[in-house]
């Protein structure tokens, strides 16, 4: 398997995140996003939406990351990503996709270029509509976590399929200064994620394309 990411996409994140869980082999093709590759005819051939993550797998380009997520955890059941139950999968589901939709497609690199290219806003007026839209889902998800009631995952003593949407959208979030005090369930299953060899590997700061100067920052 071949991944096609960018190492700050959160997206792509996601999936290496749920390659390492499955202790899936795969080789890592950078894609900067920051200079356009991904716009390069040769690889919108490939990819029509013209993004990362793209994983080459089984004959096949697989884009969209949450796709891409779902289609591993079937064709490698190893490592579930969901649970057994049900209901406990639809709790999984519930707050997941609240990050996946609600998070990401209004904080995604295209977004945030257009607000500040297009739109005309400055750096500051943009790094406050990234954070109003991370408390607008953090929130509810933080709050639906006190209810659950959780311990170092969410499901099963082990990370998921929520796991591995959260982690990106926190990282993202201390990167831009968010103020996460008051989201303890979230701040402690961040901890026991970044606590397990699997999300080290696929933390941003050790990706092939990872600049030194990018590393901890």
């Amino acid at each position: 398997m071949r991944l096609f990411a960018y190492f700050r996409s959160s997206t792509s994140y996601r999936v290496r995140i749920a390659l390492e869980l499955k202790g899936l082999s795969y080789e890592v093709v950078p894609v900067n996003l920051r200079t356009g590759e991904q716009q390069a005819a040769e690889f919108v051939a490939r990819n029509p939406f013209g993004g990362v993550p793209m994983l080459e797998a089984d004959g096949r380009d697989r884009a969209q990351s949450m796709a891409v997520i779902e289609w591993l955890d079937e064709a490698y059941p190893d490592f579930p990503l969901l649970p057994k139950s049900i209901e406990d999968r639809y709790t999984v589901r519930e707050l997941a996709y609240a990050i996946a939709t609600e998070i990401h497609a209004l904080n995604n690199l295209q977004v945030l270029k257009h607000l500040r290219g297009a739109m005309g806003h400055s750096e500051a007026e943009t790094d406050d509509w990234y954070r109003h839209w991370l408390a607008r889902t953090l929130d509810p998800v933080e709050a639906r976590l006190a209810q659950i009631g959780t311990g170092d995952f969410l499901m099963d003593g082990s990370p998921g399929l929520f796991e591995v949407v959260l982690l990106p959208q926190v990282y993202n979030a201390r990167k831009l200064g968010f103020d996460l005090t008051a989201h303890r369930h979230i701040t402690r299953i961040e901890a026991a994620c970044l606590a397990l060899p699997a999300f080290q590997r696929a933390h941003p700061d050790h990706q092939p394309d990872t600049p030194k100067e990018a590393v901890a920052q």
